[in-house]
């Protein structure tokens, strides 16, 4: 379960904020705003004043209103699932056996918003922005808007590039977090700071990755941030995967190995792309491409940051974000 500052800034009544809604402080604060703002914008957008007057004095909109407000019809087509909580308009929708409250965002809100949950966050592609905008907002013709800003982001259109082809996969077969963790460096551009080394770790099963910047890739900066950045906190994993670098091979990973259980296992030295933790290592990239120019001299600040946004979004392969896999 995640904890939103996202939302808690935007000062959703405690009342009504479901428990999805309860730990996750990942997410960037947008500026903030009082009850009797977010009220106020609300009533200023034409659409939403109208739903919150039917809500609240029972009168429909006659067909003269609905024509001259575009998106009153579609918000007229939820209505059954529109609440007024403090004077404020919410979407419930249920997602499995639990309700989830939705913001109705008027639409001056919604370039903030937009900026919070994908110029913030990494600049994610399209399903992984809507998913994140799912989970707290809802107004008209919410996908297409999204896409459409998603298209038109000078940033994301820059940073494309053409699918590279990946060097043929074992089919790895896992069944529990923690069965298989694999490590990788990547190396990027020095920043101001003279840092080009990231230590990256991901958990096959749940796609939960760990990244932090080191100072060099030496055995003992290895092992040591290894125990420090993720074995502590999450607890021994039973493989340890990784090419067959020096940095990974040497006699410390193996002694850290055998004090601790863990079972070292490696990718063929003609495939190295071999290792899962490959297509971790180009969204990070990428993620750290999307940096304004100025962010990019100090881009060690943005791992951590980027890297727990990613672990908020859900994977493809599993349904679940990575932090509740």
């Amino acid at each position: 379960m995640l904890a939103c500052p996202l939302v808690t800034s935007l000062s959703m009544s405690v009342d009504a904020v479901p428990d999805s809604f309860d730990q996750c402080d990942a997410f960037p604060v947008i500026p903030s705003l009082s009850e009797e703002e977010l009220r106020q914008s609300q009533r200023n957008d034409p659409a939403i004043n109208e739903i919150i007057h039917q809500l609240e004095t029972g009168e429909t909109s006659p067909p003269t209103v609905r024509n001259e407000i575009p998106q009153l019809s579609i918000l007229l087509r939820e209505l059954n699932k529109l609440e007024l909580q403090n004077g404020i308009l919410y979407r419930k929708r249920q997602v499995d056996e639990d309700a989830q409250y939705q913001l109705v965002l008027p639409e001056s809100l919604r370039p903030m918003v937009f900026k919070s949950l994908h110029d913030d966050m990494g600049h994610f592609g399209l399903d992984r922005t809507l998913d994140l905008a799912r989970t707290r907002f809802f107004w008209p013709k919410m996908a297409s808007d999204i896409e459409q800003k998603i298209k038109s982001c000078s940033r994301c259109v820059c940073r494309k590039t053409l699918p590279e082809r990946a060097a043929p996969l074992v089919n790895i077969q896992v069944t529990r977090p923690l069965e298989l963790v694999c490590i990788d460096f990547l190396t990027i551009e020095p920043d101001r700071s003279n840092t080009k080394d990231v230590l990256v770790i991901t958990d096959f099963f749940t796609k939960y990755a760990v990244a932090m910047t080191t100072p060099n890739q030496k055995a003992k900066t290895v092992a040591k941030a290894l125990w420090e950045n993720f074995i502590i906190h999450y607890g021994f994993p039973e493989k340890l995967h990784s090419d067959q670098g020096a940095d990974f091979e040497s006699k410390t990973i193996k002694e850290l190995c055998d004090l601790a259980g863990i079972q070292k296992v490696r990718t063929s030295p003609y495939h190295p792309r071999g290792n899962p933790v490959e297509r971790f290592n180009r969204t990070l990239l990428n993620m750290l491409g999307t940096l304004k120019d100025e962010d990019k001299k100090h881009w060690r600040d943005f791992v951590k940051p980027l890297v727990h946004a990613y672990n908020c979004t859900k994977h493809e392969s599993t349904g679940f974000t990575r932090m509740t896999s």
